[in-house]
This record gives structure tokens, C-alpha cells and sequence, in this order.
């Protein structure tokens, strides 16, 4: 994929809201030329719309149906819901497209729009580029006859759909009866669901950030701040904590003793969990290359194999596809359970792994830390002017740290999706050559940056 993207990013089109590319023309826009692009075909054509609780979304939200209307194409609000129901109902309700209203767990002042196609997956790079494409065309080219315009209509029902399909992914004969659970649901779009879900299913519910106000979404809470979680966790005695981020893809989870489980750790107990049962499809999961080689190791020694893709849960997705694999996530915890759903589900997970320590009548602290990290040090480095993985210099710095490693590590160095910077990653047995590894390379690439700036 060469040719240049002007609104797209790594996952649909992100920014800070009233600015380039988050502003409600671009909205309007996108309305537009996705509503002319998937308005095939002689049926009643209409869009999913939801959204988390950032201020901003009803401005996005409103901008955004006059363009799907304009084009002749049916709008369902379904309000604040997590990201993932949107990629259910758009199937559910055999409409031509969804749209997610979402920063995930970026601050309230951004905003962002993620789209599904009817199959409930994530757009592909191609389809947003020939959409891309259109954005900019005279409008008037793209509005329908005016007996076309679209109609809007709130679906009501839609949360109590989402909840039951949730509660149909976990095993039937089991209950959370005796459970006590604490659920952070960072203020975002899973406050409404999440808690309604884990009560139904017999768990002692203690629900924490279940107030939005529009600007205290991913506030000190949620799944990328996890230190209120922890401290109710451990104040209320709970033998778990979960945590969502603000549109509830993904999450982390808190075991009974304060501990923060990440996304690698999940992985390992649902494809252990899997295997167990011989429901594993391709005896493998796919993970990205930010995964730890602890991951891979383990994985390795149960005689599981691991598929990396590239950062980002739908590049996931499609390594799930091509390799027919049913289970996928990434570090951050988003868990792609193929068997369920097209899209990452923090609910479906977190429901995935409880029933997992049911099974398994060990605490959380124990069943679900399988594997040890590999020490693994992160770094980003500004740098100016053409990519740095361009130059010379650089490349044989990154191959001299490679060979250094050899099989006893990694390196990893990639571009930001969204920022001038470039990302580094060194895994390695020892956290001081790891961390010396790391300093190394950010030297010889901020060294030209330096001099480029200066020029």
C-alpha cells in the first residue's frame, strides 16, 4: 500500500475534535462518499451509528448522519455503545455499514470513526482509500433525488440485543455465582452493558466509572490507567477486576491480589483454554510483532504456534483469516475470539477468561500468569525530514543489534501511525543490555534528526 492517505490512520480516522481531520465537514464527508460507496443494489440501504460518551460525539454524530442521509442511506442511532456491538448489530440488523464514534482510550478531546463493512470486519486499507477518494469530490455529485433522502431512527432496544448476545458466548452451564467482581468501565460506552452482563450472569457486581460527563472518559480509569482498579480490587476483597478502555475493545485484568494482567497473559490462558478442549482451530493464534517472545516461547513449549502481524487489531483480523485461525489479540488487550465475533470485545474476553477460571478453581494470580516476560524496553525518537528507516547509518545500526541478540532476543523499529517518531522495541534476556541496545539506536537516529533541525 503506497498510495498517500489523507484522513485514514491505522484505525479508521482519529484527531482532536474541531481539527483536522475530526472536524464535522470531514464528518459530513465521510458520510458522504462511504454512504455513495456501499449504496449498492435496489434494497433500503442504511448505517449503524454509536458512539462513546465524549462531548464531541454529538457533534460528530450529527454531521456525519446528514452526510449518510444526503446520499439516500437509512441512519440507526444506537447511542453510547461499545465499539464491538457496533460490528454485531451491523450484522444483526443486515445493514450495509457500521460506524463507531471513538477515540478508544485517547483523552476526551479527541475523537475518532472506525468503520465495519456488513460482514461486521473492519474496512479494509483498499476500501478506505477508494472512499478516501470521494471525500474531496463536488458534493453535489454525490447527493441523491430528493424523494431519496435517507431517513433516522433510533434503534431503542439495541443495548438489551448486545447484552444477550454477550451472555450467549459464555458456557451454558456455568454461573458466576460467588464471584465478586470489580468492573472499571472508564466512563466510556461499556458503563451501561458491562455491569448489566457480569449481574446477569450471578456475579457480586462492583461497578467503578459509571458516571460520564463527556470529559472524564479514560480519566485516570480504564484499562491505560489501572491504579483505581487495583485499589478497589484489593479495598472490596474482589477475586477479579476488569477493566475496559472507552469504547470497551479491550481490556486488562486485575488479579486478586493487585496484580494487572496484560493482553499476553489473556492470550495464553484462552488458547491454552482452547486447546484444552480441542477447539483451537490451526493450533495457532495470531498476535503482533509488539507481542513478548515470552508469549511465543510458551506458546512454543504447549505446542501452539503464533502468527505476527502488524500493530493494530484488524491487520490481526486478517492474519486470523488467512491463516483460519479463531482466536487473535495484541498486548494492549484486544482479544479477537473468531468463534463469536469479527472485532476485538472486552465483554466476550473478559467472559472467555471467567469462565476459564471457573474451570480451572485456581485464583486469578496463579491461572493467569502462565509465562514470564521477556525483559522488553520501548522507546520512540523524534526524527525530522524523510523517514529514518531510510538512511544507511540506521539500517546497519538496527542489523549490528540484531546479529547481537541473536536468538536470545529482538529488535524492532516502526513508524508511528500517527506522530513523527519512530518506535523501538528490544527484547532480550538481560534489562541492562536490552536498555543499552535501545539508547544505542536512539542515539544514531536523534543524532541526524538533530542535524537536519538545525540546518
Amino acid at each position: 500500500m503506497n498510495k498517500k492517505r489523507n484522513y485514514f490512520g491505522t484505525d479508521g480516522i482519529r484527531g482532536t475534535a474541531n481539527r483536522f481531520p475530526m472536524t464535522p465537514d470531514i464528518a459530513q464527508r465521510l458520510g458522504m462518499a462511504a454512504g455513495k460507496y456501499f449504496n449498492r443494489g435496489d434494497h433500503r440501504h442504511k448505517v449503524v451509528i454509536a458512539k462513546d460518551t465524549r462531548l464531541s460525539g454529538y457533534m460528530i454524530e450529527n454531521a456525519l448522519t446528514s452526510g449518510f442521509l444526503s446520499v439516500g442511506m437509512d441512519v440507526l442511532f444506537v447511542g453510547p455503545m461499545p465499539t464491538p456491538a457496533v460490528a454485531f448489530l451491523t450484522r444483526a440488523m443486515r445493514a450495509d455499514l457500521g460506524v463507531m464514534i471513538s477515540a478508544s482510550h485517547n483523552p476526551y478531546q479527541d475523537n475518532g470513526l472506525k468503520l465495519f463493512g456488513p460482514d461486521g470486519m473492519k474496512l479494509s486499507d483498499d476500501v478506505e482509500l477508494e472512499i478516501e477518494s470521494h471525500m474531496d469530490d463536488d458534493p453535489t455529485s454525490l447527493f441523491t433525488d430528493p424523494e431519496k433522502i435517507g431517513r433516522a431512527k433510533r434503534l431503542d432496544d439495541a443495548p438489551g440485543r448486545y447484552i444477550e448476545f454477550v451472555k450467549s458466548t459464555f458456557p451454558k452451564e456455568q454461573r458466576l455465582d460467588g464471584m465478586k467482581i470489580v468492573i472499571d468501565c472508564a466512563n466510556g460506552a461499556g458503563y451501561q452493558v458491562g455491569p448489566i452482563i457480569l449481574y446477569e450472569l450471578g456475579a457480586e457486581v462492583v461497578p467503578i466509572h459509571i458516571n460520564p460527563n463527556g470529559v472524564n472518559i479514560n480519566k485516570d480509569c480504564g484499562s491505560t490507567h489501572p491504579a483505581s482498579l487495583v485499589e478497589a480490587v484489593l479495598r472490596e476483597g474482589a477475586d477479579l477486576g476488569i477493566a475496559l478502555d472507552g469504547d470497551a475493545d479491550r481490556l486488562i485484568i486485575v488479579d486478586e491480589k493487585g496484580g494487572i494482567i496484560d493482553g499476553d497473559q489473556l492470550l495464553a490462558m484462552v488458547a491454552l483454554e482452547a486447546k484444552s478442549r480441542g477447539v483451537l482451530k490451526g493450533n495457532a493464534i495470531a498476535s503482533t510483532v509488539m507481542s513478548n517472545l515470552g508469549l511465543e516461547q510458551f506458546l512454543r513449549s504447549k505446542d501452539i504456534a503464533l502468527h505476527r502481524s502488524n500493530v493494530g487489531d484488524r491487520y490481526v483480523m486478517e492474519a486470523m483469516r488467512t491463516h483460519g485461525l479463531s482466536i487473535g489479540g495484541e498486548p494492549s488487550g484486544h482479544i479477537i475470539l473468531g468463534d463469536y465475533t469479527t472485532t476485538g470485545d472486552a465483554l466476550i474476553a473478559a467472559l472467555q477468561v471467567l469462565a476459564g477460571l471457573m474451570t480451572d478453581g485456581r485464583p486469578a494470580s496463579e491461572a493467569l500468569n502462565l509465562f514470564t516476560p521477556v525483559p522488553q524496553i520501548l522507546k520512540n525518537v523524534k526524527f525530522t525530514g524523510p523517514s529514518s528507516l531510510t538512511r544507511a547509518d540506521v539500517n546497519a545500526a538496527i542489523a549490528d543489534i540484531t546479529a547481537r541478540l541473536g536468538n536470545e532476543g529482538r529488535i524492532l523499529v516502526r513508524p508511528s501511525g500517527t506522530e513523527p517518531l519512530l518506535r523501538i522495541m528490544v527484547e532480550g534476556t538481560d534489562h541492562a543490555t536490552i536498555t543499552a541496545m535501545a539508547d544505542e539506536l536512539a542515539a544514531v537516529i536523534a543524532s541526524d534528526s538533530a542535524t537536519r533541525a538545525s540546518a
